[in-house]
């Protein structure tokens, strides 16, 4: 099938290739302005293959020099070469036959930051999904598993650094002052693994000793200048390196590991064999430029990267449509990973409001899909929230279903199963059954179908009787494509939290499954009696987010203010102050919207300042407590004819309502949380930062002064405290004299670090003012603003479309016009940059009626143009279905 903006593919028709590549080697002749590339490829042709089966190979953009076959030219008639496909018609009848293949491209043209470009004068690569395509012709598809050797020439002088994927074999002086190096990867893997970096590059060098006493050569690449704020992501791959081995037995398999950071990239990192290549801000870090969210990103992202080595590499996907497979399983391993070196409560609430931030609107609006999707135009639209994190908590529950002892065992059997292959969500699943004993099929669901299931909840005690009566109900809304759903398996964690704030034991119960503290829903409709149940207790339900499901819970506000006070989960702590939290802000926002003022109760109010002064609790979690849901939160539970100016206000007399009451509380608190010791970028040092932070608001709102933030803005020894000051000084003064001048001495003591600086204007970005859009329109006129780097857009408009509810809402339109002609600037030379920003607009139909007009009429010019890019086609033509 064919539409204007491409070819669908689907899941149902994937067909083996009837050619396997089994060996690559790649010659590059490394020139900013024309390169190039000798492909020397072994084909094989698969025994079922039929004789005359032509060889079509991507390409994307391409020039062919050359091509030979077994050695000999290949004449004119036997083959058709486009900049998108090469097709050879005669073949040799041999089962195996080489291909040598000459390209010519030109990396400092290449905007699109795929394949291979020039970033600040280094040579970079990367490949996934579809950019290898743009080097050389290849069958670039997952499924098809090569050994590369690379030998790569340049310029000594300008490019004294050659690198790619495994091993080096050797290296030399040529002649003209050029040089040559040569790296071997034994392990098979996609061509979206290849990666190559050249160019001139400081590094941070280090060692790790595997469990089995290998020695491993680490080093981490980044601008001359910056090795010392390398020092944390150092530190961070040799305990991801560590803990993969002590938690899933994985040992690394090379000699060296190598990171460069490249600051001009379009993705977060990426997890190349060997030789992983990062978006440099989550690699560089120091207490004077980077905040703890930072320091913490950097960890978990290392990690993620580092774990893709066994989850994506050794094991990689059959085909694009098992991208979770690889993603959804490794975000669920750096989550792990991240909750053992944190706080694993705080870590578990900050990943649930992830979820309901990204993830849930992706399920409740035109581009929701499954976790597995079954179809796609466009693959760069499928790095969704849907296939990372959801895909973490598919895996999540298949752990809490079988227990930790067989979730490892069936670990263990998929790795030992499938290493060195491609495979399928259903290879995952099956190695899971066959460790575990267990039928799988009806919580496989979870990866085949879109949406995101209520569950609906009601009890009632009978103290006569001592039993608890649970009725419970699921459902799953219909989602584009997919109106009728079928029943899930979902795991729900509970307690039955008791007078005393413990959990009451219970001495049977009827109607479900339980094991080990979790209802196995598998029915529509189940009741369940809890027997020998001594006191009336309050349902404590979905404990630790065990499913990503919205709960309708029949409980009076009372119940849920005592497990706020009493639960002893963390989570569901958190939970019912948020909810409760939550529900007032959408009484209130109601109240704004006809005209009268909001109203809090006293004892919502008191019982959020009695949380975050209860000394019992950790920092970081008493700084969420304090953290009320956003307005982007509060909209996603009204769902429909949203109002965001009548949130924000709502919002606004909350935070005031809060601070007038906790005035003194908080004062002495944030006093008390002052530390004079060194920085550390600990846990629990994040904590007390976090908690301080968060107070800072409150106190300028209490005394309607930015006094107290901009004597932190001026004290600060570290970004965390600096930004937060100034984060606060921009939301509530920046139109004063105070707020302009912290945002100018900000801007002038960082304006050489662009990592710093993307906080400058990430910080305006989210100012809540009906003139934020025409401060930003002034800020893309800024000279350190260019839409050529990916970072930048991000931090100005992606912030401002994706975190200020209130701006990029405003009524008359300006906001969606601002974010619409910036992705119609981009599409034409970084297509996947302007599709991400256009996901902005997926909730358009649940505003109210002028709004949503406006989007619409914005959505329709959009997709009009002639000249849209497949990624930017795609997701406009979902968007407006």
């Amino acid at each position: 099938m064919r539409t204007e903006s491409g070819q669908i593919f689907r899941l149902e028709d994937y067909q083996p290739s009837n050619y396997l590549i089994p060996e690559v080697v790649l010659d590059f002749r490394l020139n900013a302005e024309e390169t190039l590339v000798t492909a020397r490829l072994q084909v094989e042709r698969i025994a079922r293959a039929p004789a005359d089966a032509p060889l079509i190979l991507d390409g994307d953009g391409l020039v062919l020099e050359a091509l030979a076959v077994n050695g000999t030219e290949a004449e004119p008639a036997d083959y058709d070469a486009s900049p998108d496909q090469l097709t050879i018609s005669r073949l040799p009848a041999s089962r195996r036959f080489e291909l040598t293949i000459v390209t010519r491209i030109a990396p400092s043209k290449n905007t699109t930051l795929m394949g291979l470009y020039v970033s600040s004068g280094v040579f970079c690569t990367q490949c996934e999904a579809e950019g290898f395509r743009r080097i050389t012709y290849f069958l670039d598809r997952p499924d098809i598993l090569s050994v590369y050797t690379v030998r790569m020439e340049a310029d000594r002088k300008d490019a004294p650094l050659l690198l790619s994927n495994g091993n080096p074999l050797e290296s030399g002086d040529l002649a003209d002052g050029r040089h040559f190096a040569v790296w071997h990867d034994p392990f098979p893997k996609p061509s979206y693994l290849f990666a190559l970096v050249a160019g001139d590059l400081g590094v941070v060098k280090d060692r790790f000793t595997t469990a089995s006493g290998r020695e491993v050569d680490l080093g981490i690449y980044v601008e001359h200048g910056k090795e010392k704020r390398a020092a944390y992501a150092m530190d961070a791959l040799k305990r991801s390196m560590r803990w993969d081995e002590e938690r899933f037995g994985r040992e690394y398999d090379l000699d060296v590991f190598n990171i460069v950071a490249v600051s001009d990239f379009n993705m977060g990192a990426m997890e190349n064999k060997g030789l992983n290549v990062f978006n440099d801000k989550y690699v560089l870090a120091d207490e004077d430029t980077a905040t703890d969210v930072d320091f913490a990103n950097i960890e978990a992202i290392i990690a993620h990267e580092y774990f893709h080595n066994w989850t994506g590499n050794r094991i990689t996907c059959r085909d694009w449509f098992q991208l979770c497979l690889k993603e959804g399983l490794t975000v669920f391993r750096d989550h792990e990973f991240s909750a053992n070196e944190r706080s694993r409560a705080v870590k578990r609430i900050a990943e649930v409001r992830g979820l309901r931030a990204h993830q849930f609107p992706e399920d409740q609006g035109p581009l929701a899909h499954p976790v597995r999707p079954r179809r796609y135009r466009e693959i760069n639209n499928f790095y969704t929230a849907t296939v990372y994190e959801k895909g973490s908590e598919v895996v999540r529950m298949l752990r809490t279903i079988l227990g930790e002892d067989a979730f490892r065992a069936g670990m263990d059997l998929y790795f030992e199963r499938h290493d060195g292959q491609a495979v399928t969500i259903e290879d995952f699943v099956k190695a899971f059954e066959d460790a575990s004993g267990r039928d799988l099929s009806q919580f496989s669901l979870w990866y085949h179908q879109a949406g995101t299931p209520n569950v609906a909840l009601s009890s009632r005690y009978d103290g006569k009787e001592k039993t608890l009566t649970v009725d419970v109900e699921q459902s799953v809304p219909p989602t584009p494509s997919e109106s009728r759903k079928r029943l899930m398996h979902i795991p729900l964690a509970f307690g039955l939290v008791g007078p005393d704030g413990t959990d009451l034991d219970y001495q049977s119960v009827e109607g479900a499954s339980v094991e080990n503290g979790v209802i196995h829903l598998r029915k529509r409709r189940h009741q369940m009696v809890f027997k020998g149940v001594k006191a009336r207790p309050v349902l404590s339900i979905n404990r630790g987010f065990s499913a990503p499901v919205t709960l309708s819970v029949e409980s009076r506000a009372d119940e849920q203010l005592f497990l706020a006070r009493h639960d002893s989960d963390p989570f569901s702590r958190w939970q019912a102050l948020n909810t409760l939290l939550t529900d007032a802000l959408i009484a209130a926002s109601k109240a704004v919207r006809g005209g009268k003022k909001p109203v809090f109760e006293d004892e919502l109010i008191s019982v959020t300042i009695d949380l975050a002064a209860d000394e019992t609790l950790e920092e970081a979690f008493r700084a969420l407590i304090l953290s009320v849901p956003g307005e982007a939160d509060v909209a996603r539970e009204i769902g429909r004819d949203i109002d965001p100016d009548a949130i924000h206000t709502a919002r606004g007399a909350l935070l005031m309502a809060i601070a007038q009451a906790g005035s003194q509380t908080f004062r002495a608190l944030y006093e008390r949380l002052l530390d004079n010791a060194p920085f550390s970028p600990d846990a629990r040092s994040a904590g007390r930062r976090a908690l301080r932070n968060t107070l800072i608001e409150f106190l300028v709102l209490d005394s309607s002064s930015p006094e107290a933030a901009y004597r932190q803005f001026e004290d600060a020894d570290n970004m965390t405290e600096r930004a937060g000051a100034l984060t606060v000084l921009a939301q509530h003064f920046h139109d004063t004299d105070v707020g302009r001048a912290a945002l100018a001495a900000f801007e002038k003591r960082y304006r050489d670090n662009p990592l710093v600086l993307d906080k400058w204007f990430q910080i305006q970005a989210m100012i809540p003012s009906a003139a934020t859009v025409s401060l930003l329109r002034s800020l893309m006129e800024h000279p350190h603003f260019s839409l050529a780097n990916p970072n930048r857009v991000r931090a100005l408009v992606g912030t401002f479309s994706m975190a200020n509810q209130t701006a990029f809402h405003s009524a008359d339109g300006e906001g969606y016009r601002l974010v619409a002609e910036t992705v119609a600037a981009l599409d034409s030379h970084n297509p996947q940059v302007a599709a991400r920003l256009a996901t902005a607009f997926r909730s358009w139909r649940s505003l109210e009626k002028g709004r949503r007009e406006h989007a619409r009429k914005l959505l329709a010019e959009m997709s009009k143009r002639t000249d849209l890019s497949r990624d930017l086609a795609d997701i406009l033509e979902r968007t407006l279905a």
